[in-house]
Formats: C-alpha cells, structure tokens, sequence
C-alpha cells in the first residue's frame, strides 16, 4: 500500500496578509506478506514534512517563525502485523518501530523544537506503532475517511502517546465541484 499526500494552502481574511491554512508533504509505503487469512507481516516506512515556514500570527507586531521544511521533518520505520479484513479497514499494530525526529533549522533546534535536545538537529526513539485506516461511502457522493496513528517511546514517558489523527468526510456534488470537511488532530 502506498500513499502520497501532497497539500498547501493559503487563506487572506481582511487586511491580513496571507496565511497558510495547509503544508503537508507525507509519504507512506507499506509492504505485507500473507500470514494466515486476513493477518499479514508487515514493514511501513513514513516521511512528513512541510513545503514552507510556519509563523505563530498570535502577536500581529511579531511574526515568528515556529516551523520550516525538515523542521520538523519525521521519518518512521516499523514491522509488525497488518489485520486487513476488508478494503475499507486496516489496522497495522507494531512492537518495533523506529521515529526519527528532524529539525533542520538552527534557531528551532535551539529552542529544542519538536522534542530534539536544544542545539540538535534529530532525535531517535524507539517504540510501537498503531495505524489504522478506515473508508467508507456513507451515501452517494459521500466518503468518511479516518486515519489514526499512534507511537509510544518505550524510553521516555511510554505513557505519552503521540497521536496524529485525521477525519474527513468528502462530498462530490457534480463532476467539477467537491467539498471537504475535516480536522486534523496532532
């Protein structure tokens, strides 16, 4: 299974200048071989990142820049096993993954962004995973979407679990105009 999710956007509200709304770069692949009926052995390699800076607007004397491209960038690699009952529903469950955190940027790794020690550029853990993905039509033209992932450090406070969850729900309304609603959890 693979995934690419390319996304930015830019949103102008009054006199504001422009200000994204939306960056992501996210690159997933997974690979499983059949184990038994609907159970497969499973590696996934993950890459996130962004395309431009991020500002903090909360002060509008003061732009501060609290992201850029590779800052943070992820790269995640796990084995487990994948449960794919169905083509609506996977969920991938791994005791071994590997999280590598990158912030290329010297005055975010100062502060210590993104969880890197302050004045580093990456960060490695070691922990397990859980993703899953569900589809479903919930009625012509309609599809639910949710993606949810999990990632315990089993170092470091494994009862901190990061969470990045994703829900969409994406109606076609004819051949030339979509809507999309959806929130985005990290």
């Amino acid at each position: 299974d693979n995934r690419l999710l390319i996304a930015y956007g830019l949103t102008k509200q009054g006199s504001d200048e422009f200000r994204k709304n939306d960056d992501r770069i996210e690159l997933s692949s997974k690979y499983g071989y059949n184990a038994v009926k609907k159970w497969y052995y499973s590696a996934l390699m993950n890459f996130k990142t962004q395309f431009s800076n991020g500002y903090d607007y909360t002060n509008p004397d003061e732009r501060v820049m609290i992201s850029a491209p590779l800052a943070p960038g992820y790269l995640l690699a796990s084995i487990g096993m994948d449960y794919k009952p169905n083509e609506k529903f996977s969920i991938m469950i791994s005791p071994i993954t590997a999280k590598f955190t990158i912030v290329n940027d010297d005055s975010l790794s100062a502060d210590g962004a993104f969880g890197v020690e302050p004045g580093e550029n990456f960060r490695s853990e070691i922990g397990a995973y859980v993703n899953s993905i569900f589809k479903q039509p919930l009625m012509k033209n309609v599809d639910l979407l949710t993606k949810l992932e999990l990632f315990s450090n089993y170092k470091d406070n494994p009862q901190n679990i990061d969470v990045d969850w994703e829900l969409s729900i994406d109606m076609r309304i004819n051949k030339y105009l979509t809507a999309n609603l959806g929130t985005h959890l990290i």
